[in-house]
């Protein structure tokens, strides 16, 4: 056994003890600290996106369940039997503005070139006006049928809807039960038992329907022999381009007889009784192409003039923002004086700091009403989609929204022009190249891929927006006419963003249309993380070739 004295040092006083809690208070706490709070901050930050990806998941996994219940409705009710005459009868009525716009066109063309008074440009046009009425006059037969049978169906539905929502007020009470007190209880079991819901047949409910299909048949007959006859008896007009358009006509009536053959195949083909599948119901969110909501008729949540709305929008943006904010940062980086940096890159900068609503304001009083009057010039009727039919449109909120995304564009863009090495321009000039050359040929190359990411966050940013688009896009929830070329761009359009902020504080939480505005919600937050996720892959890539 050791005899030794006991070492002073390795019996911690407490003196000792307290020196060392505040040595690792003010000193290894630093660092610790530091290392625990931004470990905290990534922590926090994982744990929000796991909560907003939780809550938009959660609501919008319900839609699909009940849109697919919304579409059994739908079938069953007959609503989709229908909806098959209904297309034959829009389709007619297309054919018809079809004549209807060759008709104004004749009328501008000799009242405005010929100089004839209106009461003579209206007695050369009788009888072409004849022949839109013998037109229009041959589909009256299927109009006194389809109103026929959305009489029937409409009333079948309402019931449907009524019998559904005594169900869940009677499901609402039931559950409620097992949480209130004994005679709570029972005053809730009285009232559950008092409710009476309606059982429908729908199948023998929708027997008058299905007896209509022989008259159906019989119309299309006679409007067959109609539309042949007026195929073969079209009349002529004076000018030669709207005669060639006219020489079209038979044409379209061939197809739409066709399509009128192949609608009553799939009216006699109907089953009511085919169940709707879950994929049906997806594909009616993903692939529909209306959004219709409080209808009498029959809701539709259809993604895709929301999603082209938006990508209109985006693009137009993008193609604005893209060449002034990149030249931008290409001036500043590579060719501004110190002064010009200092104060140019504030300015632009500064527009990041502007609200959105602001913007907006700005949009609807002074960028719209200028567009539309500037469209309204006559020399340059040759502009595609002018004049502008509305100052609120795809071009009025894109300016806006690439005022709004040249800041980031410019920034991003700059820093990789910055982190481009010095030595790469020094050879080039070193070797004789001029300033231009190396700038385009080496700078912008080498700093393409941070140029590349600094445009897929400026999608992001206009992808992203609301209030602009809301105020200033016009809100037509409508997929924009292609066949316009170039003047699509000033048609109004809705945004995915646009509908969300517009339609939620509106909507009975729980309901279709709510968890439908979740949907949307979740492509936005896909596209969202899609863009960030190809930003950040791109900057990597660009910082491992630069180091």
């Amino acid at each position: 056994m050791s005899t030794l004295p006991p070492n002073p040092d390795r019996v911690p006083t407490r003196q000792a003890l307290l020196r060392r809690r505040r040595g690792w208070f003010f000193g290894l706490t630093t660092e610790r600290f530091a290392k625990l709070l931004f470990q905290g901050n990534a922590t926090i930050s994982v744990i929000v996106l796991a909560l907003i990806t939780f809550t938009i998941f959660r609501d919008a996994v319900g839609f699909i369940p009940q849109n697919r219940e919304n579409l059994r409705v739908y079938r069953q009710a007959g609503l989709e039997f229908v909806d098959l005459l209904r297309g034959q009868v829009k389709d007619h009525a297309t054919l018809g503005r079809y004549l209807s716009d060759l008709r104004t066109a004749q009328f501008e063309a000799l009242t405005k070139q010929r100089g004839l008074d209106l009461a003579a440009a209206n007695a050369q046009l009788e009888p072409f006006d004849a022949f839109v009425d013998r037109f229009a006059n041959s589909v009256s037969d299927h109009e006194t049928i389809l109103g026929n049978m959305t009489d029937l169906v409409s009333s079948l539905k309402e019931r449907a809807k009524v019998a559904s929502d005594m169900r869940e007020a009677k499901q609402h009470l039931l559950d409620a039960i097992g949480q209130v007190p004994h005679e709570r209880a029972l005053m809730l079991k009285r009232e559950a038992d008092a409710i009476t819901i309606e059982v429908i047949d729908f199948q023998a409910e929708t027997q008058p329907l299905l007896a209509m299909l022989p008259e159906v048949i019989e119309a299309n007959t006679r409007l067959a022999a109609s539309l042949k006859e007026l195929a073969a008896a079209t009349p002529r007009l004076a000018e030669p381009a709207l005669q060639a358009k006219l020489e079209k006509f038979p044409g379209f009536v061939g197809r739409y007889l066709q399509q009128m053959t192949e609608t009553a195949q799939r009216m006699q083909q109907w089953d009511q009784t085919k169940p709707v599948a879950w994929i049906e119901s997806f594909n009616a969110f993903v692939f529909g192409r209306n959004w219709i909501t409080a209808s009498f008729w029959q809701d539709w949540y259809g993604i895709i003039p929301l999603f082209t709305g938006s990508l209109l929008i985006a693009a137009l943006a993008l193609a604005l923002a893209i060449p002034l904010g990149v030249a931008a940062a290409v001036y500043v980086n590579q060719v501004a004086t110190s002064l010009e940096q200092r104060l140019i890159k504030p300015y632009i900068e500064f527009i990041a700091a502007i609200p959105s609503v602001v913007l907006g304001f700005f949009g609807i009083a002074v960028l719209g009403e200028t567009l539309r009057r500037v469209s309204q010039v006559p020399w340059l009727d040759w502009v595609p989609g002018f004049p502008m039919l509305e100052r609120l449109n795809s071009a009025t909120a894109a300016c806006l929204l690439a005022l709004m995304a040249i800041p980031t564009i410019f920034s991003l863009a700059e820093d990789a022009l910055n982190n481009v090495p010095r030595s790469f321009k020094e050879a080039s000039l070193a070797l004789g190249a001029t300033r231009l050359q190396t700038i385009l040929r080496i700078v912008v190359p080498a700093a393409l891929s941070g140029i590349m990411a600094a445009v897929l966050l400026g999608f992001g940013r206009v992808i992203g927006e609301t209030m602009v688009v809301l105020l200033c896009a016009g809100n037509r929830i409508e997929i924009p006419d292609l066949t316009a070329g170039l003047g699509a761009i000033f048609q109004p359009v809705h945004t995915m963003t646009g509908i969300i902020a517009q339609e939620m504080g509106e909507v009975v939480r729980g309901s279709i249309h709510y968890r439908a505005l979740f949907m949307v919600g979740v492509v936005l937050f896909s596209i969202s993380l899609l863009v960030n996720w190809l930003a950040q892959k791109i900057v990597r890539r660009y910082r491992i070739s630069i180091g």
